[in-house]
This record gives C-alpha cells, sequence and structure tokens, in this order.
C-alpha cells in the first residue's frame, strides 16, 4: 500500500505535482475494472451487493469478482485470458454441475462441477495447454476427467488470501462511496 500523500507525478516541464486522492482512488478503481474486464455499471452492480452483505466490503466485492465463472476458468487454465473464457461461456461450451449455462457473470458456488460439453467443437474450442507449471488457486481444483475432458471442482470461496491482484480494494470501496 502506497501514503496517499506521498504520490506524486512528474510531467515533462521536470516539475511533480501531488496526485490527488480521488486520482488514486480512481486508478485503483480502473485497474480493478479491467483486471476483470467489468464494464462501469457491472462494477457498481458488485460494490452495491458487496455493500449489502456482511462482512468487509472490500474483501467481499473480491470474493463476488473471484467467484465469476468467467474469472474461475481463467484460473483453472482452461482460458488463456478472460475474455476467451467469456466467449466459452457466451458460445455454451461450458456445463456448471452438468447442466449449460452461457452468462460469464454466473455466480460460482463451493462444491460446483465445471466441465466442457462433450461435443468435438467444445474440445477444440478449449486450449490444450498443460497446467504443470500453472499454479491454480487453493479454492480451485483442476483435474482430467476419463476421455481427457478437463474439470474444475469450486472448493470453497475465495478468501483475500488465494486471491493474487496488487490491488487495494479499500480505495474501489471508497471511490464508489462518493458516487452511492
Amino acid at each position: 500500500t502506497t501514503n496517499l500523500k506521498e504520490v506524486r507525478v512528474t510531467t515533462d516541464q521536470s516539475t511533480s505535482r501531488k496526485i490527488s486522492q480521488f486520482c488514486v482512488r480512481l486508478e485503483a478503481k480502473q485497474r480493478l475494472r479491467f483486471n476483470y474486464g467489468l464494464t462501469e455499471r457491472q462494477l457498481l452492480r458488485y460494490v452495491r451487493i458487496a455493500r449489502r452483505t456482511r462482512g468487509s466490503t472490500g474483501q467481499v466485492l473480491l470474493q463476488l469478482l473471484e467467484m465469476r465463472l468467467d474469472n474461475v476458468l481463467f484460473h483453472l487454465g482452461m482460458a488463456s485470458t478472460i475474455p476467451a473464457a467469456r466467449q466459452l461461456v457466451n458460445h455454451r461450451h461450458i456445463l456448471v454441475n452438468n447442466c449449460i449455462v452461457d452468462i460469464p457473470s454466473y455466480r460460482c458456488k463451493p462444491k460446483d462441477l465445471i466441465t466442457v460439453r462433450n461435443r468435438p467443437t467444445s474440445f477444440n474450442a478449449l486450449i490444450k495447454k498443460s497446467l504443470v507449471g500453472d499454479k491454480t488457486p487453493d479454492h480451485l481444483t483442476f483435474a482430467l476427467s476419463e476421455g481427457g475432458r478437463p474439470t474444475g471442482l469450486v472448493n470453497r470461496i475465495a478468501n483475500r488470501e488465494s486471491i493474487n491482484l496488487n490491488i487495494n480494494e479499500l480505495l474501489v470501496v471508497e471511490y464508489y462511496s462518493r458516487k452511492a
């Protein structure tokens, strides 16, 4: 975490000016938004849900974002990027608990089983990459079922320690506290 009073920007004229606290909060919000590939309206909706939920608003916000289906697919290694994961879901290649889910913002729950549809186009759409070097977060489990079909399991709700994100979520909550 950086001290908000010590952040300065250098411009072309070799003078430094102090960045406002609003700017620091805005940058944190934008980093979070672009990291998860959300629109402004989607992020605002998640912030409002996190406010109503018991617990730390910032941590609940990150848990909500981490449990999105497109993000879970990305972290399981079934897609190379979050937009690619969104496309897999939109094109109906993904099953959650043996039901087709075509909504990328579907909120996964503990004990959800995520698989790929058993058809050739679904297997071709999925990236065939080795997960040996990748580290799956501890709230998810990845395995290959019979026939080499990729399968993921949501063990539990993600906690702050398992989320590898260098963003201060409190700055995002503070940014939206002005707008609410």
